[in-house]
């Protein structure tokens, strides 16, 4: 890659933290034998010619500079044979963003910032497969008269990611001081992000905390889990109360203190209460009620009008990054959730399952 594209990229890193908290390696670097003792960023300068010592000094504040693994400060000394990595919130465009009219539903929008409510079913990123038809190429349609706006530059664009199944709201920055500014409200978790679920059970207490480093499944690589070893994984918290009770399920509000990959998804199940027809995670089975060949046309009926997990990003809060305002958004839970949740408020009342 030319120096150019390290430096555009290197541009990039003050906003890298992400809603769902995965991170991706970009470059990486082994130190010789016979390194001497050298500070992190002089060390990435050195070897990205065009790439400023602040930049650098930017990757290092929002944790995407790593030194075999870890996160380190920029006056981390690199000793022979550490593995220097950089890390960003994406992963890296195999091709160019295709524009692509694909419809979005815009929320807020201003010379420096776009709300986008993102519907269920919907790739943000392209990768992994989905190199068209994501929210991405549906941005490059949008800006496709804005020669200020370049999707390609990594620069700019979205802040933070949620998952194809989940619906809800992202915010996009238009430029690359708004991505700078916006990125470290998420890294310093000063944003306010918000989400309703429907979950199996009911959590007991109906108001609680989960703390849990979330990392890898050991036994199945597609699975996030909590990690039993508390130096594995990336450190948790995800706050939760009930909204409603159905009895065999509930609406919850969860609030993110962090963001990690699938971090809702993951906290929910560990508390042993799985989001509703969550595939990956085991939540599109019947895990309570009753065994009658009613009640099991009743759960397909409601994965029927729910075919994913019911998870929406309903709230999102920042500091405008230029006027200095403080933003706020709601988007409505969307007709396939809230038609699960009436599946269930009509089934539970004529049960008597209020108060189970």
């Amino acid at each position: 890659m030319a120096d150019a594209e390290f430096d555009d990229e290197l541009d990039d890193l003050s906003g890298a933290s992400t809603s769902d908290g995965e991170l991706f390696e970009h470059f990486r670097f082994v130190a010789d034998k016979g390194q001497q003792l050298l500070r992190v960023d002089k060390f990435l300068v050195s070897r990205l010619e065009k790439s400023s010592r602040n930049r650098v000094q930017q990757a290092a504040d929002a944790g995407c500079v790593l030194v075999n693994g870890r996160p380190v400060k920029s006056n981390y000394r690199v000793k022979p044979l550490d593995v220097v990595s950089v890390v960003m919130d994406r992963p890296r465009y195999e091709l160019d963003i295709v524009p692509e009219d694909i419809p979005l539903d815009i929320v807020y929008e201003d010379k420096d910032v776009l709300v986008v409510n993102k519907p269920a079913g919907l790739v943000v990123h392209p990768g992994h497969g989905n190199y068209s038809g994501t929210l991405v190429n549906a941005l490059a349609w949008h800006f496709r008269d804005n020669p200020d706006y370049d999707v390609n530059d990594p620069r700019m664009g979205l802040v933070h990611r949620i998952d194809k199944d989940t619906s809800g709201l992202l915010v996009v920055a238009k430029t690359p001081d708004a991505k700078t500014h916006l990125g470290k409200q998420f890294f310093n978790k000063t944003t306010r992000r918000e989400y309703v679920a429907v979950v199996w059970g009911v959590p007991d207490p109906r108001n609680g905390t989960v703390v849990g480093n979330i990392g890898r499944n050991p036994k199945d690589r597609m699975q996030m889990s909590v990690l039993d070893d508390p130096t594995q994984g990336k450190h948790a918290v995800t706050h939760y109360s009930v909204i409603e009770s159905f009895g065999y399920a509930s609406m919850v509000k969860c609030r993110l203190e962090t963001g990690r990959t699938h971090q809702i998804r993951v906290h929910m199940l560990h508390t042993g209460h799985p989001l509703l027809n969550d595939a990956r995670y085991g939540g599109d089975r019947i895990l309570r009620g009753e065994r009658t060949a009613a009640y099991k046309q009743f759960i397909q009926n409601c994965f029927e009008v729910c075919p994913r997990q019911a998870l929406h990003a309903r709230t999102l809060g920042f500091v405008h990054p230029v006027t200095g305002e403080e933003m706020f958004f709601e988007s409505p839970i969307p007709p396939d959730m809230m038609a699960l949740i009436e599946k269930w408020r009509v089934y539970s009342g004529a049960k008597g399952l209020f108060e189970k």
